[in-house]
């Protein structure tokens, strides 16, 4: 019986030498060094740090993000480090992790503005490195988008309950920076919440907001524009973004009540417009207006605006019960003056790219809370932020292209997971990876242009 199997039999061995699993790591390691994060992690976290121990605190929790990054979910994935201090350095074993995870939880308010801090200053860094590319060079507005999802919990955890989604686990709120269409985006707040919190809570809101602001260099905080789905559409919400001194622009989802509906259906055809698709184009079947004059808004923030979209559903959608003449409709607010309504609506509906974020954030550790306690798992989510901050740093400084866009899998399975092997040469190490890999020469450059951008600032 022939064989019709075309690859050669290949035999496993263990007598490799000098070979590194991951290396394309480098590039994360490269990022926290140019950002400085790995010296402000070091720096906020000293003083939990126990006399006499091996171990610093800032490092530990860099290297947990690293690991994250690199695709782990809990804190023993930190053992993909350890077994290569050649290019990780020494890591710590998982009951020092443990350990450290449990002295932050104790003291967790200052535990965590320490990692905020750290975070904020490496984020200026970062975004001065950015130069052109940065967000707010280009004198746009920087979008803050605010979602809310669901964690599922497998156990029984502190403050796991069951959820509106008739699941069991966590709600934790987020607010992401849009880097726009060319890039992807930075998580500014991962507050996680009770399964049980509600999406339209406006304290959970103003929190989240602020968390955000103080994330962003102290110069660009007025130059922001909030945007949330209808959750955020609350009086105190939207009365907080416009208080004196804010100076916050805001893109608020809206619910659409019987005084809204009963605006809509008196509208004349003509004062419906097309609206924009994705990329800035009359979209057939799809129409905005404005309704601010035929609405009493004196219990509203000054300035607001109401914009509807109208829309022909598409194939297979349920019928709301909004809906009429064949239409769905939508509804969203802002404070912005002028500009044209469908750029608006576009400028609006771009928040969608948040479910983006989340998902990739889920991908880098937000999928699952691992950790009983529920203070110790406000360290985890400030941990996957920071893995997430590493990878959206290494695209938005390191790389060029589609890969700036690319998604953590992607980045993981093309960069990320490359072997190389280690040798010694010219009182050096070098890492050797493989020329035929197709994207070596990406890595080559993203790993040459690191260093580069500290000599030329």
């Amino acid at each position: 019986m022939k064989t019709t199997d075309s690859r050669p039999k290949i035999v496993m061995s263990s007598d490799g030498s000098g070979l590194i699993s991951h290396s394309g790591a480098l590039l994360l390691l490269e990022t926290l060094r140019v950002t400085s994060l790995d010296q402000a992690l070091s720096e906020q976290l000293r003083r939990w740090r126990p006399a006499r121990a091996i171990h610093d605190p800032g490092k530990i929790i860099a290297d947990l993000a690293v690991s994250l990054a690199l695709g782990g979910d809990c804190l023993a994935d930190i053992v993909t480090l350890r077994s290569q201090p050649q290019l990780f350095g020494p890591i710590a074993s998982d009951p020092t992790a443990s350990r450290l995870i449990d002295r932050l939880a104790t003291d967790t308010a200052k535990a965590l503005t320490a990692i905020r801090c750290a975070r904020a200053i490496a984020r200026e860094h970062a975004w001065t490195l950015a130069g052109p590319t940065s967000p707010g060079a280009d004198g746009h507005l920087i979008p803050i988008d605010l979602d809310a999802t669901i964690v599922i919990a497998h156990s029984d955890k502190e403050n796991a309950t069951p959820t509106g989604k008739k699941t069991f686990g966590f709600h934790p709120m987020t607010a992401f920076a849009d880097h726009g269409p060319h890039t992807t985006g930075e998580p500014l707040t991962l507050i996680p919440r009770p399964g049980n919190a509600s999406s339209n809570t406006a304290a959970d809101h103003i929190t989240a907001t602020r968390l955000a602001l103080t994330q962003l260099p102290k110069a660009l905080r007025r130059h922001v524009l909030i945007r949330t789905d209808s959750g955020g559409g609350t009086h105190e919400f939207l009365t907080w973004l416009t208080r004196p001194g804010q100076w916050l622009k805001y893109s608020i989802g809206f619910t659409i009540t019987d005084d809204i509906e009963k605006a809509i259906l008196r509208l004349p055809a003509t004062a419906w417009t097309p609206a924009y698709d994705a990329d800035g184009q009359a979209r057939a079947g799809a129409w905005v207006a404005e309704i601010t004059a035929m609405l009493n808004l004196t219990t509203w923030p000054a300035k607001m605006r109401v914009i509807v979209r109208k829309e022909r559903p598409h194939p297979g959608a349920r019928p709301r019960f909004t809906d009429a003449g064949g239409h769905r409709f939508t509804c969203f607010v802002t404070n912005t003056p002028g500009g044209q309504l469908p750029e608006l609506e576009l400028r609006h509906r771009r928040r969608a790219r948040a479910e983006d974020r989340i998902r990739t954030a889920k991908d880098t550790g937000l999928r699952n809370l691992p950790l009983h306690d529920f203070t110790q798992n406000r360290i985890w989510c400030e941990i996957v932020a920071l893995a997430c901050d590493l990878i959206s740093w290494t695209q938005l400084l390191a790389l060029n292209g589609p890969a700036r866009r690319w998604e953590p899998k992607r980045l993981r399975l093309r960069l990320f997971a490359i072997a190389g092997r280690l040798v010694r040469g010219g009182r050096q190490l070098r890492l050797r990876i493989a020329a035929h890999w197709p994207w070596t020469p990406q890595i080559i450059a993203a790993v040459t242009r690191l260093p580069s951008l500290t000599r030329t600032t």
